[in-house]
């Protein structure tokens, strides 16, 4: 039989049967799409609002400075006395002036134009950023200077940083505040991730100047979002009493807390996480009894809170259709104890460090939900002795959860007790606080009560 003969046409296949509606192939990937762009950070306050956006900016990049100005300092410190005691001592130069100016610098801006005062004091961090640079370029060797300068630093950012904060209710809309303190957390661990590994590069590289030069420009972006604000003259809060204009009182501020049980609630959650489930002075300790390593592994622990921290922040879409913040406070500072106290039973590096992320990741929801809570519950005129207040926390609360987690140790002889113990007690302080304050559970945004 021939080859070359004419074939017959094949038949065409049976058209299957449809079994899904017309479009639903390309429904699936929209869905998914809504879903992912759902559970990231809302930009809707970066896209919006200019100002802010400057704001934004303008922080990001001083923070990434400011976190570079940290590792050369300590590094300066450390080659110049070859002592942990010396590099140990610039935490106390920074911690006295953080909590004397960030109580009396929260004082002032609810009685001045806050953004003269950002104004002041970026334009004061900068001019120490400068000052440090040309101590390196000069090559002067003086210890004393570089804790002065640290000391200079923390004063000047005690002093802005509450007027910094305050504005923001200001420039944001009401419903948008979330997204706004979520964008904020993003910031803030932006330069705690990314400051301290290019600082070390640049110091490598070119020496301690090139990461202050650095800071020192990075803070004209923070000037020149400050210049282009409107006046940011408190509003008096008047018929509540709460607040007495013209007159920079830090009791009038811890007398209104004291009178507020919610916004008082969303202090003392904070203070059971950083007292009772902040086992930072044993990470050495950890790194060598539970994984065997060294100061690497010390430096992996340090950095997965603030790795967990950046990804709670950027994945945190859903946060804006939350309105029970109190409740949602106490259970994120529920998950963190949790979290730590079972960090303190695995023998994993990568489970402990998933741990650590994790914990990272309630903290910043926690904190996202209490900075709305202080930001919308209290009236304008006591929102800068508030962020004043809450420098404070921030600034005593991990030292002194330094000191119990170490005292727990040294009592029991074991690390181990010492972290889930720690963890522990932070879920049963949630508890009480619960327990006491049924209130704050029900705390709803659309309804403030500070």
């Amino acid at each position: 039989m021939s080859t070359d003969q004419p074939q017959a046409p094949e038949a065409a296949p049976p058209t299957p049967a449809r079994t899904t509606a017309p479009g639903a192939g390309a429904a699936a990937p929209g869905r998914l799409g809504r879903i992912v762009r759902g559970a990231l950070a809302d930009i809707g306050p970066l896209r919006d609002i200019p100002d802010y956006r400057r704001v934004w900016f303008g922080q990001t990049v001083s923070s990434v400075g400011q976190q570079m100005t940290a590792v050369a300092v300590a590094v300066q410190v450390w080659d110049l006395t070859r002592s942990s005691f010396a590099t140990g001592l610039v935490g106390l130069f920074s911690l006295v002036p953080l909590v004397t100016f960030g109580l009396w610098g929260g004082a002032v801006a609810d009685t001045v134009d806050r953004r003269r005062l950002g104004l002041i004091g970026s334009a004061g961090l900068a001019a120490v950023s400068v000052l440090l640079a040309g101590q390196a370029l000069l090559g002067l060797h003086a210890v004393a200077l570089l804790y002065a300068a640290v000391a200079l630093q923390a004063g000047f950012f005690a002093l802005s940083s509450p007027a910094r904060s305050s504005m923001i209710p200001r420039l944001v809309p009401r419903e948008q505040l979330p997204a706004a303190n979520a964008l904020n957390t993003v910031s803030m661990n932006l330069g705690m991730t990314v400051g301290p590994m290019l600082g070390g590069l640049l110091i490598g590289a070119f020496g301690a100047q090139s990461a202050y030069l650095f800071d020192a420009v990075a803070f004209s972006a923070t000037l020149y979002a400050m210049w282009r604000l409107p006046a940011m003259k408190p509003q008096t809060s008047g018929a509540d009493g709460s607040g007495r204009k013209g007159r920079a009182s830090v009791l009038d501020g811890l007398r209104f807390l004291a009178t507020r049980p919610n916004l008082r609630t969303s202090f003392l959650a904070d203070l059971a996480a950083m007292i009772f489930g902040l086992p930072r002075a044993l990470f050495p300790a950890i790194a060598v009894g539970f994984y065997g390593g060294g100061a690497g592994t010390v430096g992996l622990l340090v950095a997965a809170p603030a790795v967990g921290a950046l990804a709670g922040a950027l994945f945190s879409g859903w946060i804006g259709r939350v309105h029970r913040h109190g409740a949602a406070v106490l259970a994120a500072v529920a998950a963190w104890g949790l979290a730590i106290a079972a960090f303190g039973v695995v023998r994993e590096l990568w489970l402990g460090l998933a741990l650590l992320a994790a914990a990272g990741c309630a903290d910043t929801i926690s904190m996202i939900f209490r900075n709305t809570i202080m930001q919308v519950a209290a009236p304008d005129d006591m929102r800068g002795r508030l962020q004043g207040i809450f420098i404070v926390v921030v600034a005593g609360g991990p030292r002194l959860g330094d000191f119990e987690s170490g005292t727990v140790a040294a009592l029991t002889s074991s690390v181990t007790i010492s972290v889930v113990t720690g963890g522990l007690a932070c879920v049963a302080a949630v508890l009480l606080l619960a327990a006491r304050r049924p209130a704050f559970l029900r705390y709803d945004s659309r309804n403030p009560t500070p």
